[in-house]
């Protein structure tokens, strides 16, 4: 695979394309957003694992640089644990509703052929971007992830409301409680998903059985290019 960092006209981010990916060429897309204090590239190395061939990849860096120890920076998409304003999440949504664009327009990839998944803070974006964007994605996967303001959620759900939500958790989770994960699925069935649930026995991290059971989920909803 061949990975390659992109400017961006607002969020940098990082695409992994298949050897044999040529421009024009088309492949379903997947989009993953990282968590607080990770970069672009924290989840890009999971392009192999979920398929090294059919798929295209897109991972943005979130806007909102944080100093997290001597000469340690990472990235968030808002202040963590409620400190962050309405303002600071809007814009986070606003850069990341024309990163889609830009990744749609760069890979050529019609709506719907594109699966979002996030982890922890990329889950929680996962939720708030793109419940509401079903045209755009076959699914959704929130990898220990809070689900954000049921209130302001509910109102921006679509009418129908089949589209595929992947939500996994782990029971030993010190930084996201597995409650988060159960409320999670009980607002999406309460709204009329059937999201595919799932609680391991990890910490905040992604394991492999849990790989084992996403990307067998991916393939699925949204079939790799043969």
């Amino acid at each position: 695979m061949r990975a390659e960092i992109n400017e961006g006209t607002g969020l940098q981010y990082v695409t992994v394309v298949p050897d044999e990916y040529t421009e024009g060429s088309s492949y379903p897309l997947v989009v993953m957003l990282h968590g607080f204090g990770a970069n672009m590239q924290d989840l890009a190395g999971l392009a192999p694992a979920i398929n090294s061939t059919g798929y295209v990849y897109a991972c943005p860096n979130a806007p909102i640089p944080f100093q997290l120890g001597p000469g340690q920076t990472g990235f968030g998409w808002m202040t963590p644990r409620g400190g962050g304003t309405d303002e600071e999440t809007a814009n986070s949504e606003k850069l990341l509703g024309d990163f889609f664009d830009t990744v749609f327009k760069q890979f050529d990839v019609a709506p719907g052929q594109a699966i979002l998944l996030g982890f922890s803070q990329g889950g929680g974006m996962t939720y708030r971007c793109g419940l509401w964007r079903a045209d755009k994605f076959a699914g959704l996967a929130a990898l220990s992830a809070t689900l954000p303001d049921e209130e302001e959620l509910a109102k921006r759900l679509p009418a129908e409301r089949t589209q595929p939500v992947f939500v996994a958790h782990g029971r030993y989770d010190q930084m996201v409680s597995e409650d988060t994960a159960q409320s999670a699925k009980t607002f999406l069935e309460g709204h009329g998903y059937s999201p595919d649930f799932h609680l391991y026995d990890m910490g905040h991290e992604i394991s492999g059985e849990e790989l084992g059971d996403l990307v067998p989920w991916m393939a699925g909803v949204l079939p790799p290019k043969a």
